[in-house]
């Protein structure tokens, strides 16, 4: 994680390129691998599905007396296929970490994120309506962003970093974070101390305007 960070003009990692004179960066982090397993691929009902099917056969062939040598192996089927569902699920949410960035800064969020294709994605304060924190017993959770009418994001480019069942009106979301209490406060003062500036765009060649939702392809 990332603390506030004054870089005008300095290539930061997890951005497109340097921010434009005046911007200041204020958190930047990654999802939890396991956190996001758990509250994006849920990982979890995977394995409970996997371990019901796997006691109701076994159960089903001990009360049906059928249960030896020959029928053994196939009543232990579901094991297999368990472990490789949860190792992708497993496999997936650390790559996804691992090729996954989200910057806050006092003008914008910005998103990073794609494992088979690299994507930018520049939310600017003034499209976003409100911020939404959801957190975990254990204090981890996910920040989601309602945005304006007009500024619209496909949810299939935005999965697994958007709130679920938002089809019509994505939410993109910073998941898995492992305070997400204390990112939301970072970014509720941000929006807040925004409202109260008038908004002056400060464009630039390698960091998309703040004046529109933009999301593409990242840089190789």
């Amino acid at each position: 994680m990332t603390d506030v960070t004054e870089m005008t003009g300095k290539q930061i990692a997890g951005l497109p390129g340097p921010l434009p004179p005046g911007e200041v960066l204020l958190w930047q982090g990654a999802p939890n691998w396991w956190t996001l397993a758990r509250r994006a691929l849920h990982i979890h009902q995977v394995a409970a599905y996997f371990a019901v099917l796997l006691v109701w056969t076994i159960g089903s062939a001990v009360w049906q007396r059928s249960l030896d040598d020959n029928t053994i192996i196939p009543t232990l089927l579901p094991v297999p296929l368990a472990l490789a569902a949860v190792g992708l699920l497993a496999l997936f949410a650390w790559l996804a970490m691992r090729t996954t960035t989200y910057s806050i800064t006092d003008r914008r969020v910005i998103m990073q994120f794609g494992v088979a294709l690299p994507m930018t994605v520049n939310i600017p304060f003034r499209v976003i309506n409100e911020a939404a924190v959801s957190c975990g017993a254990d204090g981890s959770g996910d920040v989601a962003l309602s945005l304006r009418e007009d500024a619209k994001l496909a949810y299939l480019i935005m999965w697994p970093h958007a709130r679920p069942w938002r089809f019509a009106r994505t939410e993109p979301s910073l998941r898995g974070i492992a305070d997400a209490a204390g990112v939301a406060q970072v970014l509720a003062r941000a929006l807040a101390a925004s409202a109260a500036q008038p908004v002056v765009p400060a464009p630039s060649p390698s960091v998309p305007s703040r004046d529109s939702v933009a999301a593409h392809p990242a840089a190789a």
